[in-house]
């Protein structure tokens, strides 16, 4: 059985599942339904200088403690510092926290930027201003979902597209709370894979017609959209609000049924064991694999979302058993992307909202903390083997090369090829700047 995470306010994967067309009913109902409009317009895209094809965003819901990952501060006092030493990493001079063993080992294809800050500390802000590049318009709670712009995901979606019947915008296994399309409507939200691909039995609704059905009757009678209407993106009927996205749902649940590709990218057990056995035999290693299987198969822009980082109390107990699973699977994943021929043009990123506080708390715990954060990124041409920014001696704060969410978004989109200056619009025709700072992390766009 999966384990059902929740932060601090009590947010379960569920919620964010029903949030799917939140974004789509905030942008307006006329956004929503332009989506059906705008479905044969070709998207356009200056990817001339794209460093990437794809992107692998690994979103670290609750916030990952920067002292217990990629900042470690070993002169500090111990009551900030924490339990863990920190080791040395492939990389000279570089030093990680005591259980991110395997990522020490490949670090020279690592970079790590330990200098974004942002002014959000609470979830529902946090992670609105990671995903999408822009901070909340007005004041919202640590447990809102919010969206009140485009998530990096869907403007991918948009802007690239995938091969034909294919989506471009996949999370797995649920979509983040800000992770939506907003404006841009349903036919650029992420199509959400929900089942754990580690099941023996696992499969994608949409990939199989439906039991009862023959390929006959399935390619010639048009009775078969009553019998698939409810194959929808979002798997929780309390979302299947058919005036917004039936039509566009149905119209893609056609698309990947016949695809031989798509149903071929989905099948995890084509992989040796010795390949799945690196990644992990458990829900999120196996949900990377099937990650490296999408961005193989043509799709652009993967969210790999992996809860329970709000550790407000025993952090150490609970990171002794999350971490070394955890970043196993992520150097699993850089590696045979590496291996694959494939790095080169897959970026790779991890992240979450937000850092932790400096001082642990009385509870054994760190809490929220905007100030200071750690990032990785891998792959996409970016330069490994280095460090970009750095806070202060006790990690209170980025104090050297102080980036923003605007400057990480735009860097993302940089290297897609897409321009994070542009303005689009939304249904009722607003202009809409898509980064208000477009300017990337350049150490990153060597």
């Amino acid at each position: 059985m999966t384990k059902t995470w929740t932060n601090c306010e009590g947010l379960t994967r569920r919620d964010g599942l029903k949030l799917g067309l939140g974004g789509l009913i905030a942008g307006g109902l006329s956004g929503a339904l332009g989506a059906k409009a705008r479905a044969s317009e070709k998207s356009v895209s200056h990817r001339g200088h794209a460093q990437a094809d794809a992107c692998i965003l690994v979103w670290l819901d609750g916030g990952p403690s920067h002292y217990e990952t990629f900042d470690p501060k070993p002169d500090a006092p111990v009551e900030i510092r924490g339990a863990y030493q920190p080791i040395a990493t492939q990389t000279p001079g570089v030093q990680f926290a005591q259980p991110m063993t395997k990522l020490a080992a490949i670090s020279n294809d690592l970079a790590i930027v330990r200098s974004i800050r942002h002014d959000q500390g609470n979830h529902g802000a946090g992670n609105h201003y990671m995903m999408t590049g822009a901070p909340p318009r007005i004041p919202v709670g640590c447990g809102a979902f919010v969206s009140f712009h485009p998530s990096m995901g869907s403007v991918v979606s948009k802007e690239i597209g995938a091969p034909h019947g294919i989506p471009a915008y996949f999370s797995l296994p649920s979509m983040s709370r800000s992770g939506g399309p907003n404006f841009l409507g349903s036919k650029y939200a992420p199509f959400v894979v929900p089942d754990s691909p580690n099941s023996s039995s696992f499969r994608v609704r949409d990939v199989t017609v439906p039991g009862g059905l023959t390929e006959g009757r399935f390619g010639s009678r048009q009775e078969i959209r009553q019998q698939i209407d409810t194959m929808l993106r979002f798997n929780d009927a309390s979302v299947a609000d058919p005036t917004l996205a039936v039509d566009e749902f149905y119209r893609q649940s056609m698309q990947i049924i016949r695809s031989k590709e798509a149903q071929a990218a989905f099948d995890v057990h084509q992989e040796s064991d010795a390949v799945r056995d690196a990644y992990g035999r458990n829900t999120f290693g196996q949900q990377a694999l099937l990650a490296r299987r999408l961005v193989g198969a043509g799709v652009p822009f993967v969210t790999l979302y992996h809860g329970g980082w709000d550790h407000h109390a025993d952090i150490f107990k609970s990171l002794d058993t999350k971490l070394p699973p955890f970043e196993a699977t992520i150097a699993a994943l850089i590696s045979d992307l590496k291996q694959q021929g494939m790095l080169e043009r897959t970026l790779v990123v991890v992240l979450g909202e937000f850092g932790r506080t400096p001082k642990i708390n009385d509870r054994g715990g760190r809490d929220h903390w905007s100030n200071a954060m750690s990032v990785l990124f891998a792959g996409g041409q970016t330069r490994g083997g280095q460090i970009v920014g750095a806070t202060d001696r006790q990690g209170y704060a980025a104090i050297e090369r102080v980036l923003s969410p605007e400057n990480f978004v735009s860097t993302i989109y940089r290297k897609l090829g897409i321009d994070p200056g542009q303005v689009m619009y939304s249904g009722e025709g607003r202009p809409v700047h898509l980064v208000s700072d477009a300017n990337p992390i350049e150490e990153l766009m060597s």
